[in-house]
Order: structure tokens, then sequence, then C-alpha cells
């Protein structure tokens, strides 16, 4: 029989130890420092500036997910107080001071349009001598940023939640961007380093005009460039461009001629192929019209006086049904195009390609697509701007968030506020606020108690009280009480105007 023996640990003594850092194996296929995109980040952008469809997709992105503008508003369901209000003053400062040379919301509106035409996107992010990022900058040129694979130590940084400190460890990425021969360092966002921007080493003697700044990416996907939506729909864009190019070149080296003249038992005599070259050349504009063409022709058999039983003849053979009528591959390109929208997810209605459409059915693709498609999108990148952009601030009460349109269905909106009045749930301060909310200006509520009891309430206690009113008017004028009189038609008016 084996024995089994048994130890026991004293907390005091020994504490029981594990893994503190994520320790998964990053994927480096090149086995170098630096790694390199997949594909041709230019050939990419290549490709949207040829296509019929993707810059529409695009833009539709652009302009649904930021182009509404952004936003704050409080995160907590509270009493506002001084302490709120000071916190929503200055985010809303910093948000407007975080790009001068343009609105802040136009910056992510170019990070978008990189974002869906690369896979990937950087903002280059300054911070004060606080540690808070006080600017942030787009950059333009995208193919030219290089990066590294997480690697080096493991640094512990500082995350805020809720005003709590919490510490994380990780490894951070390098950076670089080269253009024309010259090599800009960054460190990846988050990182509390200090980096020499000239050479990518971290250091601690840096003066601060030699600092890197960092940079924070966006990018579809795990891959470590991201990936863009349509890269599955390669072909067919490549395709529509090679069909549009052979339309294209019927136009330049296609069949246009519209008729051949054929003579036979003779030719063409000098003067009227001459008169005929000119009629194809003078035959545009006005000068072509109602005109009319002599062909003179000549023997050209030896045989003269009545030997010749044989006359020159001339015909004209139209050659219209051999010209291409439109363009080619309109099937296949209406199908591609449907393919790369289905990639984006977006109906024909975003990309004016339809005019089959009602009222109803364009309320109801708008609030799909917001559902399905732009809104995930707004809290992905509101998401990144509270929790890692302004992170360092602290905030407790406010966040940015993107303004979306309003897709609320009037029509529904009535038959709500019919079946909410009925059943004593619509004050006038309500009916004030949704009235003013649809027609796009700012509500304020009624002076006085009344404006928050319900309409139905309010009638309910009108209808006991006139009686009332009436029997007391009845009992005035019967005491010839002028005074009592006159102060019950007041009430009495003051009722009336009131239901109304």
């Amino acid at each position: 029989m084996s024995k089994i023996s048994i130890k026991t640990f004293d907390a005091k003594e020994e504490s029981i130890q594990k893994a503190i850092n994520v320790t998964n194996i990053p994927k480096n296929d090149e086995g170098y420092e630096w790694i390199e995109p997949p594909v041709q980040l230019r050939g990419l952008k290549e490709m949207v500036k040829h296509s019929t469809i993707l810059p529409q997709c695009i833009r539709a992105y652009k302009d649904n997910i930021a182009g509404f503008g952004i936003g704050i508003r409080y995160s907590v369901d509270e009493k506002e107080t001084p302490e709120m209000v000071a916190e929503y003053n200055k985010l809303e400062q910093i948000v407007n001071l975080l790009n001068i040379e343009e609105d802040t919301k136009e910056v992510f509106e170019d990070l978008i349009e990189a974002r869906e035409t690369y896979g990937i996107a950087y903002l280059e992010v300054i911070r004060n001598v606080a540690n808070q990022v006080s600017q942030i900058d787009f950059i333009k040129a995208t193919e030219t940023i290089k990066k590294t694979l997480p690697m080096g130590d493991i640094i512990e940084t500082e995350y805020l939640y809720k005003g709590e400190s919490i510490k994380r460890k990780r490894q951070f990425r390098k950076y670089k961007q080269e253009v024309n021969g010259k090599v800009v360092y960054f460190k990846e966002f988050g990182d509390p380093r200090k980096m020499d921007r000239k050479s990518g080493e971290y250091r601690t003697d840096i003066d601060v005009a030699d600092q890197a700044n960092e940079i924070l990416e966006f990018k579809i996907g795990p891959e470590d460039y991201g990936e863009v939506r349509w890269i599955g729909q390669v072909l067919n864009i490549d395709g529509s461009r090679r069909a549009e190019n052979l339309n294209n070149n019927y136009f330049l080296n296609g069949r246009h001629t519209p008729l051949m003249i054929v003579v036979s038992g003779g030719t063409l005599s000098d003067s009227s192929y001459t008169k005929l070259q000119e009629y194809v050349n003078d035959i545009k504009g006005e000068n072509g019209q109602h005109a009319f063409m002599l062909l003179e022709l000549e023997d050209t058999d030896n045989k003269v006086g009545f030997e010749n039983d044989k006359k020159p003849t001339v015909e004209i053979k139209e050659l219209a049904s051999i010209l291409q009528k439109d363009e080619l591959f309109q099937e296949y390109l209406n199908n591609s195009r449907k393919k790369v929208q289905s990639a984006f997810r977006l109906p024909d209605l975003y990309l004016g390609y339809t005019s089959d459409f009602n009222r109803a059915t364009a309320q109801t693709v708008q609030v799909l697509t917001e559902q399905q498609v732009f809104i995930p999108e707004r809290k992905s990148l509101a998401w990144i701007i509270n929790n890692k952009l302004l992170n360092a601030y602290g905030f407790k009460y406010v966040e940015v968030y993107f303004n979306e349109p309003d897709t609320t269905n009037p029509d529904d909106m009535v038959k709500i506020m019919s079946v909410t009045e009925r059943a004593g749930g619509l004050t006038p301060n309500i009916a004030r606020e949704l009235t003013l909310k649809t027609i796009g200006k700012t509500s304020e509520d009624y002076d006085g108690e009344w404006g928050n009891i319900p309409v139905a309430v309010s009638k309910s206690q009108m209808q006991i009280v006139e009686p009332q009113i009436e029997k007391a008017i009845e009992k005035a004028v019967n005491d010839k009480d002028q005074d009592v009189l006159a102060v019950m038609r007041a009430v009495k008016e003051e009722l009336l105007r009131l239901e109304e």
C-alpha cells in the first residue's frame, strides 16, 4: 500500500504564486522585429479610387457614424451637483480643443474613412505636463506607418475606473513612419516610458522636444494591420473595374462604322470619294441637316458600246445591327455591387441606388441599419474615447458619445401618446417636450405643479369641480353676492382655459 503525505502551508510563511500577466505567444510569421502588412496598403487605396461602389459605402460609414457630431452627457442617473456640472464643462472644453485646426468630429470622420480604406487608421496623441491627452492629430499617410509586435519589458500601467486606480501589466509595440528617407518613431498609446523619436530607444534622459508621441490605432478585426471589410470582394471589385474599362475602351477603339457602301461593276470617281470623305467629316451639328449627297461612278470594264451590258451599281448596307447597343456585363456589374454592399451591410437607400421605396420602407430600412450597423460602431468608437483616450482625466459623471439621427416614426408616436393619455400617464410637460423635440426645438417645463399632473387626471378633477362651481355661482346670484359671484366666474373661466 502506497503512502500519501499531506503538507499544509501557513499563509503567513508562504503565499501561493500565479501568473499575473498575459502569457499567450503573439503570432510572428515573419520572424522580424518590424512586421509588414499582409497586403500592399497603397493597392487598397487604388482599388477604392477606381471602384464604382466602395467610395459610396465608405462615405456612408463616415457620415453616419461620426457625421452627426460628438455629444456629452451624464453617465449617472443622479441629481445634478456642482461637481457634475464642473466635470461636464471640463469635458466639453477638452473635446472642443482636441484639435483646433478642424472640428473634432471631422477628425474622427477622416479616421473612419481611412480605417474602411486600409483596415486600420492612426491618431497621433499629445499629452500635457499632467500626462493627460490634450491634442490629437489624424495621420493622413496611413500606408507609411509600420509597427512591431508587442515586445520588450512588461510594463505596469495605471487605469482609472470610476475614480479608482487599477494596475495592469502589459507589453507595448513600437511604431515608425518612413517618408522620403526620413524616419520618426512613436510609442504605443499608454506606454509610460520615454522614447527617443529619432532612434526609437527607451531612455530617461531625453529632452522634451525629442520625446516620441503616442499612436492610438483603430483597426478592423484582430490582425496586426486589421483587415478591410471588403477583402472577400476584391475579385468582384477588380472585375467590375475591368468591365468598366472594356466599356470605356469601346468608345475609343470599338466599331463606329454605321454603314457600308458597296460598289459593283465600277469604282467611285475621285471627286465622289472626296465628297464622301468631306460629308463624313462635316456631318456633325447643323451642317449635316437636310443635306444630300451625289455619288458618281466610273466604269472599270474596258468594253464599250453595245458590248457593255452590265452597268455599275451602288448598294448601301446598314451596319448598326452589329454595333454595341449598351454597356456590357450589366448583370455582372449589378451583382458585384450588391456583394460589396453586403460586406458593409448597407441597403441601396443609403447609396442612392434606388427610387423604389416609400415612407414606410424607408423608415424600416433606416431603423434596421441603425440598429445593426451604425449604433454598434458609434458605441465602439465612443468606448475607445472614454476608456482609453480620456481615461487619465478620471471622469466619474460624464462621458462622450456620438450623436445619431432621429428615427422616431411620427405615426407611432401619435399612437403611443394617445394610449398613454387615456391611461393617465401623459402630463402637459411630457406632451410639450415630445412635441418640441419632434420639430427640433428645446422645451422647458410649464410653470406650476399642474404641468406635472396627467391630463386624464386633470380632466376627471375638473368634471368633479365644475358642478360645484356652477352651484356656487347659482347661490351667489340668488343671494345677490356680487363679490362671490365675481370670484366664482373667474374660477370657471380659468378651468375652461385649462380644459382647452
